[in-house]
């Protein structure tokens, strides 16, 4: 009982002691409230007239009125004094993704900066970024906002000299000029003549001038930053140096934590002080021209978290193992290097390093060779792996399915040969699977895609003569919702598979040579995702109609190519770039508003079909054409005569039944390059229009009743590479103009009227003296037959040839065709030719 406590006596006085609490708390509340702290009088007039001179299209500084600016946006007082200690005008746009400029533009502030800025005279924080100035030069009496530890002007347009008044700021802690914009209004350039401005900041920390333009700096920058004994944060990203010591007398700068000099292109090896910053957890050397090995002083840096060696292109030998032991090392990025060898040594380095923290590791567009290491599997934290663009072979190891965090595959352009592992479908946080252009075989089951749960991309090609083939139950529902696909040169047929049927969300289709024989799903079909951008379904057999009006108004390119589809032209509503339906059944006429349906349309392609009726006028309205290729349909009547001022450079209506004139207007396409029109029913002359046409290098009007004499203006068809105008009723004779073609590799003007000597001059054609220069040429005939026709996919067999045959030319064969070395083919036959042979010809 003598322990009990005494509840009676202690009861008052805990009583008291509560009471005094709520006293004393209420008393402290009472005297802030009484002392509420506003800002001065001095710093709110100074943030008025500095918003005066802002330009604020979103109205971001709508809240700035009232007496206490403290409660600003973007305003931060001291607690107890009521001074503007932080002005926080940062750009709030959201710049993930897709940028709308003229959104953009809207939130930007802009305008003049005034010098009532100085007046905050305790500022210790001030940030502009993001804005867009539009080339003002940064004021220099930021340099007397004396407290200022934190500034940052980066992405907001400001050009010129950066002001050496800046150095006046000894307290500054955090400096970032990065001169890249968000801004569509024009490029801008901020620059130093000189770094001395930088010697007087011992305070500063981090400091960014990624796009500075300091290429006047000379040799020795490197020694200023060296003298900043505190700095944490060194970018120098883009900055035009020239030259990187490959010594320094001494390292003060220890401190470096993040090292930037990316794109810089020193052209040296990697400098050895670099291996002396041993608290380095961030190092970005890309683009800057390094050459040489990886050097083994690199095991010194125990602290790198990222290491980018990448685009250096000249870095070279075996990949080393030394980097596997770096166990802090989260990324690793070696792409786009001449690093040869297989990665046995990196992985033995790995395999020896159980504890690796690596989440992305990117070798891709290297010289590597050998197969994949099984020790692969022992990644654990694995998450982004890019071996694409190099040498590999073999298959994919099995101790794949163990990197349970990977998230991104891409082993794309390789001489992987082999078998894709079961265990691939153990990868259930895999979104992105890219293994196209490689010569794959065996057979995919469900087993491959069973737990592949968020996948979204699937890219998978093999080579033809290959055999990869899907093997998937019928009525098989994949675990998976793709946002694209595509599968070359697998066997996913004959009849089209129910899991690519519930694929409902694709954006991007690409199936091509999949052996699909069936007809389409009209219900796949017309369900495809409204943001669907490309449509590729070529080389197989698939048969039925098409639906005939559908709504894809993202889709950029759709190729139907080489399938056995039937009924009319697809009158689709799209803003398609890219319309390819060669090598089908389709028939009936092209749609009349074809230019109100497809008006972004660049290049249509419908060779080998069965269209019938004329060529619509609208699509004369359809600006931006380019390639126009019709080539062997039913068309009939004659060409609109509406081609005024497009785009078009491409045009292929060959084999067809087009009767008429060839139109003056096509004189007024200022790009013209290709003219097929061979094969058809034309007749009239050749028109003088097409004199204006100076970058012809193609024109092909065989196989008509084109009539009147070879016209003298072709003289000024200085890029002429081929000239066919056989089997038409052309006479008179060959003109000597025909002589100055000098970029003419192929000239056939055989069975037609053509009388009179052949002329002299013929020797001068210098294409068919050197045989040079014929490859940009036979590209643009490719481009616009698609390679496919056998007339000119092989522009080869006919280059450097001359076919006068059949015609009524008279006279000696010329001396001077001897000089034509690099003629192939010479055909004169069946005409009233006299003379001796030019034994030197042979």
């Amino acid at each position: 009982m003598a322990n009990k406590p005494n509840f009676s006596s202690t009861y008052p006085l805990l009583v008291s002691f509560l009471l005094s609490l709520f006293l004393l708390y209420s008393y402290s509340k009472f005297v802030v409230c009484s002392t509420d702290i506003k800002c001065t009088d001095t710093d709110r007039r100074a943030l008025v007239v500095l918003r005066e001179g802002l330009t604020d299209p979103s109205g971001r500084l709508s809240s700035w009125i009232g007496e206490d600016c403290c409660t600003w946006e973007g305003i931060k007082c001291h607690n107890q004094t009521g001074r503007v200690t932080k002005l926080d005008l940062r750009n709030p746009y959201h710049l993930i993704g897709a940028v709308d400029p003229s959104a953009y533009k809207r939130s930007c502030l802009g305008g003049k900066i005034n010098p009532s800025l100085i007046r905050l005279e305790y500022l210790t924080s001030l940030d502009l970024s993001l804005n867009d100035f539009e080339g003002l030069e940064i004021p220099g009496f930021f340099g007397e906002l004396k407290n200022l530890r934190y500034l940052n002007l980066s992405y907001a347009s400001f050009a010129g000299e950066i002001p050496a008044s800046l150095g006046n700021l000894s307290n500054l802690q955090y400096l970032d000029l990065f001169a890249d914009s968000y801004s569509n209004t024009g490029p801008r350039e901020l620059r130093s003549q000189s770094l001395e401005w930088l010697t007087p900041l011992s305070s500063l920390k981090y400091i960014n001038l990624g796009f500075v333009k300091l290429d006047s700096i000379g040799d020795h920058w490197l020694q200023t930053f060296n003298m900043l004994p505190s700095l944490v944060h060194l970018r120098l990203h883009w900055c035009e140096l020239k030259g990187l010591p490959l010594t320094l007398p001494s390292i003060n700068f220890t401190s470096l934590s993040v090292l930037d000099l990316s794109e810089n292109s020193f052209n040296s090896l990697i400098p050895p002080w670099l291996f002396n910053l041993t608290g380095l957890t961030e190092l970005y050397l890309t683009w800057d021209f390094f050459s040489g090995s990886i050097p083994a002083e690199f095991a010194n840096l125990k602290n790198l978290q990222v290491l980018d060696l990448s685009d250096n292109l000249n870095l070279e030998g075996q990949i080393p193992g030394l980097l596997g032991n770096l166990s802090k090392l989260q990324l690793l990025d070696l792409s786009a290097n001449n690093f040869h060898g297989d990665i046995y040594g990196l992985f033995s380095g790995f395999s020896s390093n159980p504890n690796s923290k690596l989440e992305s590791l990117d070798l891709s567009y290297n010289s590597l060779t050998g197969e994949l290491p099984e020790s692969l599997g022992l990644l654990k934290h694995l998450q982004h792996l890019d071996l694409s663009s190099n040498s590999f072979w073999g298959s994919i190891p099995s101790s794949i399915g163990s990197l349970s965090a990977l998230r991104v595959l891409d082993l794309s352009y390789n001489t992987m040969n082999g078998t894709i592992p079961e265990s691939l479908g153990q990868l259930s946080g895999l979104v992105d699977m890219n293994l196209m252009a490689n010569s794959w075989k065996g057979i995919l089951k469900e087993t491959h895609f069973m737990n592949l749960r968020k996948l979204q991309h699937v890219r998978l090609t093999t080579e033809p003569t290959r055999s990869l083939a899907f093997s998937a139950s019928h009525g098989w529902f994949p675990p998976f919702k793709l946002k694209s696909i595509q599968l070359e040169n697998c066997m996913i047929g004959p009849s089209f598979p129910v899991w690519l049927q519930v694929q409902n969300e694709l954006t991007s289709v690409v199936l091509k040579n999949v052996s699909i024989s069936d007809t389409i799903p009209g219900k796949w079909f017309s369900q495809l995702s409204a943001q669907l951008t490309y449509l590729v379904l070529s080389q197989d057999q698939i048969t039925g109609e098409l639906p005939r009006h559908l709504n894809y108004p993202y889709l950029n390119l759709i190729d139907l190519s080489y399938n056995n589809f039937e009924g009319p032209f697809p009158s689709w509503s799209t803003n398609a770039t890219d319309v390819i339906l060669d090598e089908n059944s389709f028939s009936g006429p092209i749609p009349e508003n074809i230019g109100a349906l497809m008006p972004r349309l660049q290049k249509l392609y419908v060779s080998r079909n069965h269209l019938s009726g004329r060529i619509p006028p609208s699509m004369c309205d359809i600006e931006g054409l380019n390639i126009i290729s019709l080539r062997n349909n039913k068309l009939s009547g004659e060409l609109p005569n509406c081609w005024h001022r497009l785009m078009l450079w491409g045009i292929d209506i060959s084999n067809n039944s087009l009767t008429g004139n060839i139109p003056n207007s096509f004189g007024f396409l200022p790009s013209l390059s290709v003219l097929l029109l061979s094969n058809n029913n034309l007749d009239g002359e050749i028109p003088s229009s097409l004199r204006n046409c100076t970058g012809l290098t193609s024109m092909d009007l065989g196989g008509n009743k084109i009539s009147g004499s070879l016209p003298l203006w072709v003289q000024y068809m200085s890029s002429l590479f081929m000239l066919r105008l056989g089997s038409n009723l052309l006479s008179g004779r060959i003109p000597d103009q025909v002589c100055r073609l000098q970029n003419l590799h192929i000239l056939d003007l055989s069975q037609n009227k053509i009388s009179g000597p052949i002329p002299k001059c013929i020797g001068n054609l210098s294409a068919l003296v050197h045989g040079e220069g014929s490859e940009v040429f036979q590209r643009l005939i490719r481009e616009v037959t698609r390679g496919r026709n056998p007339e000119y996919s092989n522009v080869v067999a006919n280059v450097n040839s001359i076919e006068l045959s059949g015609n009524n030319l008279t006279g000696e064969i010329p001396y001077e065709m001897t000089n034509l070395l690099a003629l192939r083919i010479l055909d004169l036959s069946h005409n009233h030719l006299s003379g001796a042979i030019p034994k030197s010809l042979t």
